[in-house]
């Protein structure tokens, strides 16, 4: 087996689970913002969000374990789970290992959504933003692929469409807290 597979599957799986997190986000957003209309929304549109998220888990674990086997870098498991423990671009695999964490604990609290609070679940959930960011700096600082003009244009497709989507939810959510809060009494 040639010595670079690792080096290979590392890299293709880190960036299939940063664009599957990017969808998963997006796809988040599609459906709180209400862009597939105000109707009760079919339970298959919630159901690939969530598919989306376990994907990119998936593809994340397949990033750690063959940057662990792969002889370009060396890094150990301590080296995967405890930032600043490496030399090699320490702050970029640090964002990595934040953005791991973070994904984790987004999936977890989605699984054990009806177990926890609403409040809970939400405020986890809001993870996925610096999640995205952290994960974003992680493969355009760590990433090999970061220069290739093809990767740069995803990227850049894939922040502009949050930034907006997010922009369109936070419109929502301050007009809809204005209408639905009392007035105060001057």
């Amino acid at each position: 087996m040639s010595s670079k597979v690792w080096w290979y599957a590392a890299r293709s799986a880190g960036i299939v689970g940063w664009a599957l997190l990017a969808l998963s986000v997006l796809w988040g957003l599609a459906l709180s913002t209400k862009v597939f209309g105000k109707r009760p929304r079919p339970n298959w549109l919630l159901d690939l969000h969530r598919f989306l998220g376990g994907l990119a888990v998936v593809f994340t674990a397949v990033h750690v374990v063959a940057i662990l086997f792969d002889t370009y870098v060396s890094f150990s498991v301590v080296n995967v789970v405890v930032p600043f423990t490496d030399a090699w671009h320490p702050g970029a695999v640090a964002c990595g290992i934040v953005s791991m964490y973070a994904l984790v604990a987004v999936e977890v609290t989605s699984l054990l959504r009806k177990r926890l609070s609403k409040r809970a679940w939400r405020a986890t959930h809001y993870l996925s933003f610096p999640l995205f960011a952290t994960a974003t700096v992680h493969l355009l600082t760590a990433g090999t692929d970061r220069h290739t003009l093809v990767l740069r244009a995803l990227v850049a497709v894939a922040v502009v469409a949050i930034v907006g989507l997010t922009a369109v939810r936070l419109w929502h959510a301050d007009r809809h807290d204005l209408m639905t809060s009392p007035r105060v009494a001057r």
